[in-house]
Formats: structure tokens, sequence, C-alpha cells
């Protein structure tokens, strides 16, 4: 870790309206993205966790807007799960402010930080053993859509432009084809007319949104199994994680995303 990033990260272990003294900060888990911290504060004479993130913004070029986005989507599944008699706290991310009530921190080198609580007793899967654990992933995934139907899709932003449009990507893919600048293309003829042949299916979902046959919704667009937390005691699906790709979209590019990676039994 080089200096700017230890010192933006001794920043940010001070930078949110955490109650208690601060005790600890340790790398936590196995994401590519953002690197993630296990923050720990004493409160009283007990030990409480949070989770602490340094926010990619060489993917994500715009930390506020997917902020707003997040905190918008949270906010209103809070609202949902509570009247449905849930806990707010543990079945969506819970996020933590600034003193100055802002949802990220800035430290001095311009670099983005969030908090949020610690959900603990439960765990994700980086691969599906069984029937059981896809379908919980699934329940999961269905159910965070269920509950975001009536939330105003076309509020959000987009924090990765064109991300599901295949018909972007298509154009794309002809570019790479046509430059050929690491000179695959001769090896590779078969595949490329394969993916050539099928444009009209590369575009089906693009053209029926276009004609309004497809609703704009809330859509997580990462729905893997390792993005949603198994409750250790039930066994259930408890909450959805990894907002940071939640944008306007399609309902069934989650779908189709989400068979891609449980019915997968390869890494």
């Amino acid at each position: 870790m080089d200096h700017k990033t230890t010192a933006g990260l001794s920043q940010a272990c001070y930078g949110f309206a955490i109650e208690g003294t601060y005790k600890d900060c340790v790398p936590y888990g196995n994401g590519h993205i953002n690197d993630t911290y296990l923050l720990t504060y004493q409160q009283d004479d007990t030990d409480v966790p949070y989770i602490l993130q340094h926010m990619n913004k060489t993917i994500f070029t715009d930390p506020e807007a997917l902020m707003e986005n997040i905190i918008g989507v949270t906010s209103f599944l809070k609202k949902k799960i509570a009247a449905a008699g849930g806990n707010p706290r543990r079945e969506t991310l819970d996020f933590v402010f600034t003193s100055n009530g802002k949802p990220y921190f800035i430290d001095g080198f311009g670099e983005y930080w969030r908090a949020y609580h610690y959900i603990d007793q439960v765990y994700a899967l980086d691969q599906v053993k069984n029937p059981e654990d896809f379908y919980q992933s699934a329940l999961s995934f269905g159910r965070f859509q269920q509950m975001l139907a009536d939330f105003p899709a076309d509020t959000l932003h987009e924090t990765i432009p064109n991300f599901h449009n295949t018909a972007v990507r298509f154009g794309a893919f002809e570019k790479a084809v046509a430059e050929d600048v690491c000179h695959r293309v001769a090896g590779v003829r078969e595949e490329i007319q394969f993916v050539k042949t099928r444009f009209d299916v590369a575009c089906a979902l693009c053209n029926l949104q276009s004609q309004g046959r497809l609703p704009l919704r809330v859509t997580h667009n990462d729905t893997k199994s390792n993005n949603v937390l198994i409750d250790e005691a039930t066994g259930k699906g408890l909450c959805v994680i990894d907002l940071d790709t939640v944008m306007p979209g399609l309902s069934v590019n989650d779908f189709g995303d989400s068979i891609r990676f449980g019915a997968s039994t390869a890494a």
C-alpha cells in the first residue's frame, strides 16, 4: 500500500459520524473493484464492526452520483422491509454518514470512502454448490426487484453508461474485429461468424425496450450468488449487496446474468 493510500485510509477511519473510540482497521473480503476493510470502534465495552470501502474512481468515475443511486434505493428498500415486518439493518445495506451528512468521505487526496454497518452471522457463495443455493440467490434477487418495482428507475444515474446496451457492444465488437490490433482474427473466424449471424438476437431486448414493450426497472446488473448474503441460522437469502451497478435497466438482463453465473459448474 503506497503512502497516499495509507494516509487516506487513516483519514477515512475517522471520517464518519461513528460513536465510540476507533480501535482497528484491517483488510476484509476478496472484492476486485473496491478496497474493503473491517473497521472496529469500541462503544462502551463492546467492539462494534463496520465495513469501510475505498471507492474505485477508475471504474466508477462519478462516485457522488453512484452513492446517490445507492442511498435512494436502500432508503426505499428500508421502508418496504420495515412495512413487511423485516429488519432493515440486516436486510439491506445501511450506510453511516459523515458529520456533515454525506454518505461518503473525501480524503485529503480527493479519494472517496464509504462506510456501512457490518451484517454478522451471514455468508456468501462464490460458487453454487446445490440447487438450494441457486434458489436462494434467485429468490433474493427476485425479491430485490419486486420491492423496487415501483421505484422511479428513470431517476437513477447510469454509473457505467451502456453497460447492457447490446447494440453498442455489438458495434464495439465489430470495430475490434475490423482493427484486429492483436492479430487474432485469423484464428477465430468461425467464432466471429457465429456472433455476426446473431446480430438480431443480440439487439432484441434493446429493440423491445425502445418500442415500449419492456418496462424500465431498477436493476442490480451483477447478479452473482456471492452478491447475496445468506443467513447462517436459516440458510435463506438475507441481503443483496454490491450495489455499485444499480441502474435503470431491464429485469431480464438481471435474470440472464444470474443464470450465467449460477448454472456454471466451473470457476
